[in-house]
């Protein structure tokens, strides 16, 4: 097959799994189907999916269906299947862990002689599946201040690395709107492994942490990966940055939005012509002081808040169908100056395709 077939097989596989990604969503939570009929779809893509070597995989929850009543088949089915598989070290940064499916494999992990270490947000270390991990052996650390550890990553034999705005619970797993990527690249996962460190090794969190990413650009096929830290690596400017950049369109999904530059951004560039619209977590939006969703809203952009009874957790910007923003960073003062966080910037079409999917799938179930 030449370069050109190749290039068509593999856009005609994503635009199925794309429609797949669509009607199944819009059907498990439409009124005609009852929660026995609704499908299981938190699996949506891995790279090429003709290619078990694919570098990357991309997750999504899938709140309302099947899985929510078994609290089983998530995508943390996936990532536990993975921390089994690991041969040498297996390194979390997790904001919380409730999930049994985590625990269980992180113990057979260590019982299998792979090095487990795990740092997590001091207001969490009591919950029982961390402490079966303290009671296992494995080595846990709380961050100890009153600023969030909200990082939520994994580094897997120092080559894997899987991240995304997915607490590793069962609500996060199962009932709110979340997504999970997994990333092959050694540079990767030496970026991710320089933030473990500073936080277990060397104690430092927050503003303590210093600017010093190995590899803050990576390429891996074609496919440019920015990484991005905070509070130390400025990641605010960054999006603003990009969204001004921005030529065609911006979608964005926001569990929390209080940025005042980052909605200026999107006014500006929807004043530009570009097609700007995004969902907000409503409870959030509802809550928060600060919130940017009325002032989106009387400016006239296409911002609604979800429909999802529990959280619609994203943090997700996608800019002109081929940029990919994800991670742990809301759109908030305390993401970018006082907590832990993680954000990774994807410079591709077809990854950016599945987080269309997402957000098309998340609109059509929001607030009208």
């Amino acid at each position: 097959m030449n370069r050109s077939h190749s290039i068509t097989a593999l856009l005609v596989i994503l635009a199925i799994a794309v429609t797949a990604l669509l009607v199944a969503r819009n059907l498990s939570r439409q009124a005609g189907l009852s929660e026995n009929d609704q499908p299981a779809t938190s699996l949506v893509a891995a790279g090429d999916a003709n290619s078990a070597d694919s570098w990357y995989s991309v997750y999504f929850t899938n709140p309302g269906g099947i899985e929510t009543r078994t609290f089983r088949g998530g995508p943390d089915a996936s990532l536990a299947e993975a921390i089994r598989q690991a041969r040498l070290s297996v390194d979390l940064a997790v904001y919380e862990l409730d999930l049994w499916s985590i625990r269980d494999a992180l113990k057979a992990a260590h019982r299998n002689g792979v090095v487990v270490r795990a740092v997590t947000d001091s207001d969490h270390i009591q919950q029982p599946e961390i402490q079966a991990l303290v009671e296992a052996g494995i080595p846990v650390l709380g961050d100890q201040r009153e600023s969030l550890m909200h990082d939520k990553f994994v580094v897997i034999d120092r080559l894997e690395v899987w991240t995304g705005s997915m607490n590793l619970t069962l609500s996060g797993a199962y009932e709110n709107d979340n997504n999970l990527i997994r990333i092959r690249s050694p540079e990767l996962a030496e970026n991710y492994l320089a933030e473990f460190e500073e936080m277990f090794t060397e104690g430092r969190f927050g503003s303590e942490s210093p600017p010093n990413t190995p590899h803050p650009v990576v390429s891996i096929d074609g496919t440019r990966i920015e990484t991005y830290f905070s509070p130390e690596d400025g990641t605010e400017e960054r999006l603003v940055a990009l969204i001004r950049g921005a030529e065609q369109s911006v979608n964005f999904l926001a569990y929390s939005f209080t940025s005042d530059e980052i909605a200026a951004a999107l006014l500006e560039r929807a004043q530009a012509g570009v097609a700007v619209a995004g969902v907000l977590d409503e409870s959030q939006a509802r809550a928060n002081t600060g919130t940017e969703f009325e002032n989106l809203r009387a400016q006239g952009l296409d911002v609604y808040l979800d429909g999802n009874p529990e959280n619609m957790h994203h943090k997700v910007i996608l800019i002109d169908e081929k940029v990919v923003v994800t991670g742990s960073y809301n759109f908030s003062a305390s993401a970018e100056e006082r907590n832990d966080e993680n954000t990774l910037i994807l410079y591709n079409p077809q990854i950016a395709g599945l987080y269309l999917a997402e957000f098309e799938a998340v609109l059509a179930e929001a607030q009208r």
